[in-house]
């Protein structure tokens, strides 16, 4: 039955691959392509989870079982199917899936007390410039626990609304969010914890980023703002597979994982509670371990092949193709975008290495608006928590490619680390910091600029 089932998914996405052009709209071959030639042209609910468009057809088996990996349930231990057993003890989500919904952008759940489902929230003590896990609740709240494993804590949500006016009298409201952890255990002091709110990323296009040379992102780095723009973005160096420091972080909010095998296994480890050869250990500290119900299962929990089936699959999956290039209020909001800076951050053409691990990424022009670099955004967005070298106030840019079909594919439009924005509008808004300039020229836009900008972001 398993091959079986293999075999079916493996004829399923093999038919979703060969008909990207028919069901989206239509190649426009003059125009710039997000991904180079591996952009798909699908602008429906699927345009975040299909194979690269040039993948060949010998590879689609890898990206399906890949697939498979992404959308499993995963199982406590002892189960009927041992290759996907080992969930928790402690836990956010049973499948990447289960935030990553249709590998896409995930949200914020409203509700005061309820479960949030696409989203994890980090926790430290702040040491200097480094956050220390809390020695019992670890470095991230899991809000759920397996049979006879109570969850860590209760999360609570709640916003305060402001008000915030344009030079030329246009109002619009802001919310920022108020994160409150309750802890199981009531004994357990979380006063002097450092909060992280944070919603799923999408996961389309990071082969492609993936692929981009370290030296290509580097360049842009400017920790001293020597050209006196006001943008010194810096490099994140982190940990390796290897575990050798310096390695160019380029993945997660703050750029804290280099790879996207190390991405995967990181957030197998912390939101599942599943370990690998790579994080042998998940996220519970020694009081939880004597504490809890012991696994059955010896480590690591996921197989390296599997592993590695599912970092094909994040590397293989494209970035949907821009609509409405040739619209005038478009063309004019994407000048506006560069004018106002914004592009100083969100650069919008990269190139990807000539020996890029998946050949069908290699030696791309792609077009992302991102340098992959970390820069300071303020004291309003920061959640002064450190991770590697990046500070409390410190993200990484994030890749503007395929926001705005993020209403079509996961049905809202929350935007930023922790999903306070409820549209591109009030995004830019938030911005401060290094951003604050650029945030300035757009607010003094007169409206009809404005609307230009968000509709050029809508393209994308």
């Amino acid at each position: 039955m398993r091959r079986l089932g293999d075999l079916l998914c493996i004829l399923i996405c093999c038919a979703l691959s060969t008909s990207h052009s028919r069901a989206g709209e239509a190649p426009t071959r003059s125009k710039p392509q997000a991904g180079g030639e591996t952009t798909i042209h699908l602008a429906n609910q699927h345009a975040f989870g299909r194979s690269l468009a040039n993948l060949p057809v010998s590879r689609l088996r890898d990206f399906a079982y890949g697939n498979r990996i992404f959308n499993t349930n995963w199982v406590t231990s002892p189960a009927s199917v041992p290759d996907f057993d080992g969930l928790g003890p402690l836990f956010n989500r049973a499948s990447c899936t289960g935030c990553h919904v249709r590998d896409g952008r995930g949200q914020p759940v409203d509700a005061p007390q309820a479960i949030q489902e696409s989203a994890v929230i980090r926790i430290g003590r702040v040491q200097g410039a480094e956050a220390i896990p809390h020695p019992i609740l670890g470095s991230q709240i899991q809000d759920r626990g397996i049979h006879g494993q109570p969850p860590e804590a209760r999360v609570e949500l709640t916003y305060a609304e402001t008000l915030v006016q344009y030079p030329d009298g246009h109002q619009t409201g802001l919310r920022a969010p108020t994160v409150t952890i309750h802890p199981t255990d009531p004994s357990i002091a979380v006063d002097d914890l450092a909060l992280s709110f944070r919603v799923a990323q999408p996961v389309f296009g990071l082969g492609l980023l993936e692929a981009v040379e370290d030296t290509s992102i580097t360049q842009y780095a400017d920790p001293h703002d020597t050209d006196g723009n006001g943008v010194s973005g810096r490099a994140q160096r982190t940990i390796d597979a290897q575990g050798r420091p310096g390695a160019l972080g380029r993945f997660g909010w703050k750029a804290g994982q280099p790879s996207l095998r190390m991405q995967a296994a990181s957030a197998f480890a912390g939101d599942i509670g599943i370990t690998s050869h790579l994080f042998p250990k998940d996220d519970r500290t020694p009081h939880q371990v004597a504490a809890g119900p012991q696994a059955y299962d010896a480590a690591p929990e996921l197989r390296p092949a599997d592993l590695q089936k599912l970092e094909f699959y994040l590397r293989a999956l494209a970035v949907p193709a821009r609509r409405d290039m040739d619209n005038p209020v478009v063309i004019r909001g994407e000048t506006l975008f560069h004018t106002i800076g914004c592009a100083d951050c969100h650069r919008s053409t990269m190139q990807t290495r000539a020996d890029a691990a998946l050949p069908s990424l290699a030696s791309q022009t792609i077009h992302p608006y991102t340098d992959l670099l970390l820069h300071d955004m303020g004291a309003e967005l920061a959640d002064g928590l450190p991770e590697h070298q990046a500070s409390g106030r410190e993200w990484r840019t994030p890749p503007l490619w395929g926001i705005g079909l993020t209403q079509v594919v996961n049905g809202h439009t929350r935007f930023l680390h922790d999903g306070r924005a409820r549209n591109l509008e009030e995004a830019i808004l938030w911005h401060g910091g290094e951003a604050l300039s650029s945030k300035t020229r757009f607010m003094e836009l007169p409206q009809a600029d404005r609307t230009a900008v968000l509709q050029f972001l809508e393209s994308l």
